[in-house]
């Protein structure tokens, strides 16, 4: 994407950061929604249904249908876990090869950050409220109070795992020191996304087609609570972390922007209002 513009107060551009976070929350959301409960769906069997922002529903579903969700969103953090990494790598001794923007870099934070608290969160979620897609996976089971107090205990030291790994990688990968100076930008760097996550499955949960309901219940447990990780996982990055890539500030970006615009038009406009898919 085409960068222009600075920074002359030397703080991370808000408007990029918001850009960011739109991409990268509305891609977990269909991660989530779409490949995780719709294909997995359609590929096992379900002639139909309807994809929002808020949920799948159809007719018939299955076990593996409710869990699909959470476990795409949990092995799509992993992988943009490991593309963080090789993003913010160099070879060589003269470091031939120099490290991805700071914009790329965020997006790939930010992307792993979405998916493992959704995927994370939503064990602790179902196993405290007995709703959401692991109440309907562990439904009918023997021993079923040993269940939710085994989604809770899972859930809580996954979160816990995913807080540590994602502090780690603010520091380390995309290069946001502990304090000092740095103190006002991790602010900055993790209460934007936050925000703008939460408008975002907010107004795209509100056209949807299975009513203002899923919103209380689903939009907004899934980004205020599941990712409140963001804005105090700083307390749980150990003193001595250290960035691996030099510090830089986050840019204005008008391809950024510009994506984000189209990106949640068609989030909230098209997928918001439901689409229905047939096998």
């Amino acid at each position: 994407m085409n960068v222009t513009g600075g920074l002359g107060a030397g703080r991370d551009d808000a408007a990029t950061l918001c850009a960011i976070s739109v991409v990268a929350a509305a891609l977990a959301n269909v991660l989530h929604e779409g490949v995780g409960h719709a294909a997995v769906a359609l590929a096992t069997g379900t002639q139909s249904g309807v994809l929002s922002t808020v949920a799948w529903s159809s007719g018939v579903d299955s076990r593996l249908v409710a869990a699909g969700g959470t476990l795409v969103n949990l092995a799509a953090g992993l992988v943009f876990w490991w593309a963080l990494r090789r993003a913010a790598s160099t070879s060589g001794a003269s470091g031939a090869r120099r490290p991805a923007s700071v914009e790329m870099r965020v997006f790939l934070w930010l992307s792993m950050a979405f998916n493992l608290f959704t995927g994370t969160g939503y064990f602790f979620f179902s196993g405290v409220t007995n709703f959401g897609d692991w109440a309907a996976v562990i439904v009918g089971l023997g021993a079923y109070w040993a269940w939710r107090t085994g989604l809770v205990l899972v859930g809580a030291a996954s979160y816990y795992g995913a807080i540590l790994a994602l502090g780690a990688g603010l520091v380390r990968y995309v290069g946001v020191g502990l304090g000092g100076a740095d103190g006002g930008r991790m602010r900055r760097m993790t209460l934007i996304p936050y925000l703008t996550a939460i408008v975002l499955l907010t107004v795209g949960g509100l056209p949807n087609p299975l009513g203002m309901k899923l919103v209380w219940e689903s939009a907004l447990p899934s980004t205020a609570g599941a990712d409140c990780g963001l804005i105090w996982m700083k307390y749980y990055i150990p003193k001595r972390t250290a960035p691996d890539v030099e510090r830089e500030l986050v840019r204005r970006s008008w391809g950024w922007v510009g994506v984000a615009a189209v990106v949640a038009g068609v989030f909230v406009l098209v997928l918001g209002r439901g689409i229905g898919l047939h096998r």
